[in-house]
C-alpha cells in the first residue's frame, strides 16, 4: 500500500527546505532554480509564490515575523511575505561557483546554512551559523561563525531532541556526519561518521538497479530518529540515533530532497522532490516529480526552530 498522498500538486524544479509554520498552519519551502519562495495551506490547497532575485537555498521562520533566507550570495531577512529581502550577512565565497544550499535555525535561534560548490571537483562547501540574537549581536551586526567545511554539497542539517548532537551531510560523498554540540556556547566536538552510504556504481544511470541514492535533506523525530531523503534512490530512510536503518519508504519521485514534520500533532511527514534535469522516461514513470507529498507517521517530529533577531 502506498502511504503517500500529494500534498501540493504544484511541480517545482527543485523543491527544498520545507518547514511547517505552527501558527499559520502553512507549509513553506523553496524552488531553487525558479528563484521562488513558496507557502501553501494543505487544507485548502492555496499556494502563494514569491520571486526573489537569486537562488534560495533554504529558509526558516523568524520569531519577530517573516523569514530568514539564504540566497546565493548571503543570508537575508524577509520581514513579511512579499517584502524585498534585505541583507543580514554576507560571506567570502565566490557566488560564481558557490551558492547557499541546505540550512535551518537551531534550537537557540541561530540560523545555520551550508554552501555547495557547483563545479563539484573540490571540497569547498562550508557550514556557517549566523547569530543575530539581541544579547549577542552588536553594532557590527550578527555574529557569523564557520562551523564545518571540507564538503561539496551541504545537506542534512539537523539536531537531536536533547540538543547534544548536530548532523551535517556531504551529499556528493554519500556521508552523514555528526558532532557533539553545546547549545549554549555553539561549540562542536567529537566529529564522527554517522552513516556512510555506498557510492554510485560505475556506469549507473537512472532506471538501472543497484543504487540506493545519496543522502540529501533530513529531519529528526521526537525519539531522535533521523529521517533522510535519498536523492535518486526513490526512498526515504528512518535511521536510529545510532545510524541503523529502522524503516525504508519508497517515494513517488526518483529524487526526494527533504522531509519535515507538520500538522497540529507533527505526525504528518511532508516531502519535497525534484524534477529539474531528470530524464524523460523517469518523469513518465514518476509524473508527479517536483510536487510535495505527505504521509502519516507513528512518532511525531520536532517542531520547527525559529530564528531570533
Amino acid at each position: 500500500m502506498n502511504p503517500w498522498q500529494t500534498a501540493i500538486a504544484h511541480r517545482c524544479e527543485l523543491g527544498e527546505s520545507p518547514f511547517w509554520h505552527p501558527q499559520e498552519k502553512r507549509l513553506y519551502w523553496v524552488d531553487i532554480p525558479s528563484r521562488q519562495l513558496l507557502r501553501a495551506d494543505p487544507a485548502t490547497g492555496e499556494l502563494q509564490r514569491q520571486a526573489v532575485g537569486q537562488e534560495p537555498g533554504c529558509l526558516a521562520p523568524a520569531r519577530s515575523g517573516g523569514l530568514v533566507v539564504a540566497l546565493r550570495d548571503g543570508v537575508y531577512r524577509v520581514r513579511e511575505w512579499g517584502a524585498e529581502p534585505t541583507l543580514l550577512a554576507r560571506f567570502s565565497h565566490d557566488p560564481a561557483t558557490t551558492r547557499f544550499n541546505d540550512g535551518k535555525a537551531d534550537p537557540c535561534g541561530r540560523f545555520w546554512a551550508g554552501t555547495m560548490y557547483e563545479p563539484r571537483d573540490a571540497r569547498r562547501a562550508e557550514l556557517f551559523s549566523v547569530d543575530a540574537r539581541p544579547d549577542v549581536a552588536g553594532a557590527a551586526g550578527p555574529v557569523v561563525q564557520l562551523k564545518a567545511q571540507n564538503g561539496v554539497i551541504a545537506n542534512g542539517l539537523a539536531w537531536s531532541p536533547d540538543t547534544r548532537t548536530v548532523y551535517w551531510t556531504d551529499t556528493t560523498h554519500h556521508v552523514i556526519q555528526a558532532w557533539d554540540w553545546n547549545a549554549e556556547t555553539n561549540g562542536m566536538s567529537h566529529h564522527r561518521v554517522f552513516r556512510q552510504f555506498p557510492g554510485k556504481p560505475p556506469g549507473w544511470r537512472p532506471g538501472l538497479p543497484g543504487y540506493g541514492g545519496r543522502p540529501d535533506g533530513a529531519a529528526v523525530d521526537a525519539e531522535g530518529n533521523y529521517w533522510v531523503a535519498m536523492f535518486e534512490g526513490a526512498r526515504i530512510l528512518k535511521l536510529s540515533p545510532g545510524g541503523e536503518t529502522l524503516a525504508e519508504f519508497p517515494t513517488p519521485a526518483r529524487c526526494p530532497t527533504m522531509p519535515c514534520f507538520g500538522g497540529d500533532d507533527l505526525r504528518t511527514l511532508y516531502l519535497t522532490t525534484a524534477s529539474h534535469g531528470r530524464p524523460a522516461d523517469e518523469l513518465s514513470h514518476y509524473p508527479d516529480s517536483g510536487c510535495v507529498f505527505m504521509m502519516r507517521v507513528d512518532v511525531p517530529g520536532l517542531p520547527v526552530n525559529f530564528f531570533i533577531d
